[in-house]
């Protein structure tokens, strides 16, 4: 099954079609551009009016999401910036009431002591000069009983060495010469 052109012969395929190769063949040119237009006008409104305007869509859905997002973060990121300085200045607040209170408290209970501490020191002042009264009277008192004590044993061991009493204004007079050196 072969065919014959001008004298030279081209074997058939299977199909019974010529050997060429059908896009060079020069006979089909004019149908292969005619279709080539009409495949090409009709991707290119497929395309101009169903893909391109989808994915314009889809980018401008994507950017205005974006700058959305992008403002939302400021507006989170500021409003964090003003809790973080808000929390810092009742911190700030906070440590010098702390530190006014400390103060206070600690004035207050220096005062306290100091007021214990100066009546404490009043009370044992006045005990002090009770007890050196005390003391005085006591040692005044006692002075005097040593004086008739010592009279009286002065006397008593005269009469014992000599047998008979002295006078009183003697040994009264002797008793005081001694205590007084």
């Amino acid at each position: 099954m072969a065919e014959s052109t001008a004298g030279t012969e081209v074997p058939a395929d299977a199909h019974g079609a010529k050997g060429s190769f059908p896009p060079f063949d020069s006979s089909t040119f004019a149908s292969q551009i005619l279709w080539l237009v009409i495949a090409f006008g009709l991707l290119y409104l497929l395309m101009s009016k169903v893909a391109l305007p989808r994915i314009a869509g889809i980018l401008a859905d994507r950017s205005s999401k974006i700058s959305s997002d992008v403002a939302a973060a400021q507006k989170a990121k500021a409003d964090s910036d003003e809790a973080i300085a808000a929390y810092e200045t009742s911190l700030i607040k906070a440590r010098a009431k702390a530190q006014n209170i400390a103060s206070e408290t600690r004035a207050a209970v220096t005062a306290e002591t100091d007021a214990t501490r100066k009546s404490l020191e009043a009370d044992l002042s006045a005990k002090l000069s009770a007890a050196e009264a005390q003391i005085t009277a006591t040692k005044q008192s006692a002075m005097g009983n040593v004086s008739a004590i010592a009279i009286e044993a002065t006397t008593a061991i005269v009469e014992q060495l000599l047998g008979k009493a002295p006078e009183p204004d003697a040994v009264q007079a002797a008793v005081g010469t001694a205590v007084a050196n």
